[in-house]
């Protein structure tokens, strides 16, 4: 996994309650959200520090650029791994002022179609050590993870 000086020292303690670390690509964290009902992912830059409240547009801009493609990459892995209907991207802060973006992909059949995952999730539905096992190694596979 590649370590650059640039990398977040901590997560932020809701981003570490709410999902799995699954490890780093091009740098980058690659969360999964603990809630199983979809396939919910979450980037977190190396440049975005917990403390700061960095939107988008104020990433450097070789970050935005690597996110952007590391994004994409998940994006495309997340529509034919899990044959999701739509991929939801998502960049608030409102609650968690760490800059991470969300890759989320989405089902007619979900839990929570058509409305937004947020405060819709079912509760109960979680990964097992088996399904997050084979998803690391197909992450990796896809070059979605080091």
């Amino acid at each position: 996994m590649s370590s650059g000086t640039d990398a977040p020292t901590e997560l932020h303690p809701q981003l570490a309650a709410d999902c799995h670390v699954l490890g780093r690509v091009d740098g980058d964290l690659l969360l999964l959200q603990r809630n199983a009902a979809v396939p919910w992912f979450v980037l977190v830059p190396a440049a975005g520090a917990v403390d700061a409240s960095l939107d988008f547009h104020e990433l450097p801009a070789a970050s935005r650029r690597r996110l952007c493609d590391t994004a994409d990459r998940l994006a495309i892995f997340v529509k034919r791994h899990f044959m999701c209907d739509k991929i939801n991207l998502a960049a608030l802060g409102n609650v968690v002022p760490q800059f991470h973006l969300h890759v989320i992909g989405r089902r007619r059949d979900d839990a929570c179609w058509p409305r937004p995952v947020w405060g819709h999730l079912p509760p109960g539905s979680t990964w097992s050590t088996a399904q997050l096992d084979g998803l690391v190694a197909a992450l990796r596979a896809a070059r979605c993870l080091e």
